[in-house]
């Protein structure tokens, strides 16, 4: 198929501004890929296998750093920060599950309820701009799409896309194949499968692609099947490439084992242990890695949150008390998590607890079926140590945005450079 060319600027050379951001409207297709729980370390021993020749110019030819993901990194906060450009305090969405205050009921996320920012993505699609989604887990689809004028669907429930609901009908007929079952790796090359169709079809002005972290979670970088993926991911990437697309990539998180020497989870029951300390039901410890793919992670991460339910309880104890323990690197009270982490303080609990490297953190142990893993090693996230993220783009920075990237960057900063740093 042909490149898409660029397209001139409009006249009126216009710009939106989102979340306090300026964009400027694009030239050409932006394509941003959220390789999803694609530590560094995967990169790195991709590029020395020789396996992804397509990331590898990326890296030479475009632009490439370590950005930080948003905290905690899960996979929802991180997603919505991306498409918001903006952090969680900004967007509102601070984890996979949390606790409602109000009613005392443990919720899923599952759709946008709890976002109070728009996204790039929307108000592109309003002001004209020809806008699509595609996800691998249908849990992010609201999310992402929300008051999203364009096409949207995920990889798991594509032959169920509608145009009223979706912009388009039955997607599995845009990528050739039926929708991949939940716990495969085609799960994410459907999604970059349609970002292609999508590109070849018709123009594309904004493009969000957000694959699912399976490989990751049973493979360490390096491995067969890892570098097989990688390589598989990066032969779509060279397409989107070669359709003539600015491509960027980053992670919403990393990706760190979290099991013994001997195989075994490494995890502190954090609700277990203050059952002993303070009694049964007096505290609740909140997992909101939670999410309906469970099965590769067990509900079990490097972040928890710990919400007191007994009036007579001294914060000052529980944070004692649970600092004590081996395996918990830092515990924070609400306000402080809220302003180190940029986080909602809405949606927080009493207390912020975050793991040591290699270790994960439950509620109870009974809360968590281990066998689900299937004698595979616990990798996850969660915690500081997955905070850091690659952030490529296909194209290298102008001079503004070059004198700009001294600094840190996040990974929901990948809109701005892509948009506005690449000519």
């Amino acid at each position: 198929m042909p490149a898409v060319q660029p397209r001139p600027i409009p006249a009126d050379d216009r710009s939106l501004v989102v979340n306090g951001r300026t964009y400027r409207w694009p030239r050409r297709p932006i394509v941003v890929i959220c390789y999803d729980g694609c530590d560094p370390a995967y990169v790195e021993a991709a590029c020395e296998a020789g396996v992804v020749p397509h990331l590898e110019a990326m890296i030479e030819t475009g632009f490439a750093v370590e950005a930080l993901a948003a905290m905690p990194t899960f996979t929802n906060p991180n997603n919505v920060s991306i498409v918001c450009g903006a952090p969680p305090s900004v967007h509102g969405i601070s984890g996979n599950y949390y606790l409602d205050a109000e009613t005392g009921r443990e919720v899923m996320m599952l759709d946008d309820a709890g976002m109070i920012a728009p996204t790039v993505l929307a108000a592109f699609s309003k002001a004209g701009a020809r806008v699509a989604a595609v996800t691998a887990k249908d849990k992010l689809l609201r999310a992402l799409a929300k008051d999203l004028d364009g096409i949207s669907f995920s990889a798991e429930r594509a032959d169920a896309a509608t145009m009223a609901e979706n912009g388009i009908e039955d997607a599995t007929r845009l990528v050739g194949r039926p929708s991949p079952e939940q716990y495969q790796p085609d799960l994410s090359l459907f999604v970059l499968d349609a970002g292609v169709r999508l590109l070849e079809e018709g123009p594309v002005d904004l493009l969000y692609l957000s694959l699912s972290d399976l490989v990751q979670h049973s493979h360490a970088p390096g491995a067969e099947a890892a570098n097989r993926f990688m390589a598989e991911v990066d032969r779509r990437v060279g397409r989107l490439i070669g359709l003539g697309a600015t491509v960027g990539i980053v992670a919403d998180h990393g990706m760190s084992d979290m099991a013994r020497q001997d195989g075994s989870p490494n995890v502190v029951y954090l609700g277990d242990a203050l059952d002993a300390r303070f009694g049964r039901d007096r505290t609740r410890v909140i997992c909101p890695i939670t999410d309906p793919f469970v099965r590769h992670h067990g509900a079990l991460g490097g972040f928890v949150r710990v919400h007191l339910l007994a009036p007579d309880l001294a914060p000052d104890a529980v944070q004692a008390a649970i600092s004590a323990i081996d395996g918990v690197a830092l515990v924070l009270p609400r306000d402080e998590a809220c302003a180190r982490f940029e986080l909602p303080p809405e949606r927080e609990a009493d207390f912020v607890v975050i793991a040591e490297p290699g270790v994960a953190l439950g509620a109870r142990a009974e809360n968590h079926d281990i066998g689900q893993l299937a004698g595979t090693r616990l990798r996850s996230h969660g915690g500081l140590e997955e905070q850091r993220v690659p952030f490529i783009l296909s194209r290298p920075l102008n001079a503004a945005y070059q004198a700009r990237t001294g600094g840190t960057l996040r990974n929901f900063d990948i809109f701005d450079v892509a948009i506005n740093g690449t000519d």
